[in-house]
């Protein structure tokens, strides 16, 4: 590497400790960054193309923000995380004391009495005879708030929470009839609205962590920490993975698995997306149209909350589009724990997405609250088995989540593609 290099490149420099600086370190990077691909930019109106150098720093401190990117983003899961016990603010009920304690004992021990007692002063039926007993209050509410931060669409669609196995719901597709009559003209009856039902049924999500009896009888281990820590991250890929190319088959279907037709033949119950005009590829003269495109395709009372979503490697040739004031497009964050934008709107990071290729719908531009629908079934449940893999207790953990779109006009695709 030369000296030029070494001066451009951002400095490696061990993992920040606060947002603050992890947040300076980022900012640095992109400010690294527009001055190389400004340089780039001027060598290819110069020559036609860019110095293979120029090139191969651009990509490297392309890299280097992803790195410091994923840096900060763990900083800001660190920080949202709340204390158990906690997520209700306060002291515990002394009924939620009660249940801690009996689940504390079952958990460590398998002493199933106390739980066994508390569903009989409650005369619930959700217990032990469905398979397993529900965690306390306050561990679900953190398994759920830590996975609500690490998956982006949980975190930007609707969350819904049933009692039941499906959620049936209804949409107006079309809505009354109208019309302008004369004072005295006759008023004849007008349409009615048209209805679709949507089914959301909801499935089933685990994870069977292990650990040991002597870990257990540790009184100085938090177990319901431990057992958050051990679930929420598996619990937040699965979810995050569905959500966006789930085929609906023991899981939650992805609004990438709908059919997708191009914009200007979209009917309901497909999305509608819009094409680069190049196959696999960005077109090579306006890029950035076709996202000026995506944006405009949303009805107003959608665009004005819509996100990006596209995963690292697309936002990284994103970061290189100018507008015709010569301005980039891609800003970074604001400060410390906001999503950098794309044209002044949020950009939502998921490496699910897929990668830029022929006929990839590799960019979703939507509202997705209105958009996509997850369906929580209440309570997460957990099942103690110290007999199947012996020395370990195995701690079966389930929960029942569905999802899919519930308003295809809300959330439009960008297409790799020719037409």
């Amino acid at each position: 590497m030369t000296d030029e290099m070494m001066k451009v490149a951002p400095e490696v420099k061990a993992v920040p400790e606060t947002m603050t600086a992890a947040f300076d370190e980022f900012m640095e990077a992109f400010e690294a960054f527009k001055d190389v691909n400004d340089r780039r930019l001027g060598e290819i109106e110069q020559k036609l193309t860019s110095d293979v150098v120029t090139r191969d720093k651009v990509d490297r401190i392309n890299r280097a923000m992803d790195d410091q990117k994923k840096v900060l983003d763990q900083l800001v899961l660190k920080k949202a995380r709340p204390q158990l016990g906690s997520a209700r603010g306060g002291e515990m009920s002394p009924e939620a004391v009660e249940h801690k304690a009996a689940f504390d004992a079952y958990v460590r021990r398998g002493d199933e009495a106390g739980l066994r007692e508390l569903e009989a002063k409650a005369m619930s039926a959700g217990s032990g005879a469905d398979g397993g007993y529900l965690v306390p209050d306050e561990t679900d509410t953190e398994i759920g708030r830590r996975v609500s931060v690490v998956s982006p669409m949980r975190a930007l669609s609707t969350v819904c929470t049933v009692s039941t196995a499906v959620l049936k719901k209804p949409f107006a597709t079309t809505g009354l009839a109208t019309g302008w009559v004369a004072e005295t003209a006759a008023r004849p009856q007008t349409n009615a609205p048209q209805l679709a039902e949507l089914s959301f049924p909801t499935m089933e999500l685990y994870a069977m962590p292990a650990a040991t009896q002597a870990l257990l009888d540790d009184a100085a281990v938090d177990i319901e920490a431990w057992i958050a820590g051990e679930v929420d991250i598996v619990f937040a890929e699965q979810e995050g993975d569905a959500f966006i190319r789930g085929d609906g088959i023991n899981k939650p279907k992805g609004f990438l698995d709908y059919a997708a037709v191009a914009d200007s033949a979209w009917t309901w119950g497909s999305l509608g997306y819009i094409a680069t005009g190049a196959a696999g590829a960005w077109k090579s003269a306006g890029p950035s149209d076709t996202l000026v495109d995506a944006v405009y395709s949303l009805k107003a009372g959608h665009r004005q909350n819509g996100t990006f979503m596209l995963n690292r490697k697309v936002q990284a040739d994103i970061r290189k589009f100018k507008d015709a004031d010569g301005n980039y497009m891609w800003r970074p964050p604001a400060s410390a724990g906001q999503p950098a934008t794309l044209m002044g709107f949020p950009v939502a990071e998921a490496e699910e997405m897929p990668d830029v290729a022929a006929g990839s719908l590799s960019i979703a531009f939507g509202d997705f609250r209105s958009g996509y629908l997850v369906v929580d079934r209440a309570g997460v449940r957990i099942l103690r088995d110290p007999y199947s893999a012996k020395p370990y207790v195995l701690f079966y953990t389930t929960k029942r989540v569905g999802g899919g779109v519930q308003n295809f006009e809300a959330i439009k695709l960008v297409k790799f593609a020719v037409s």
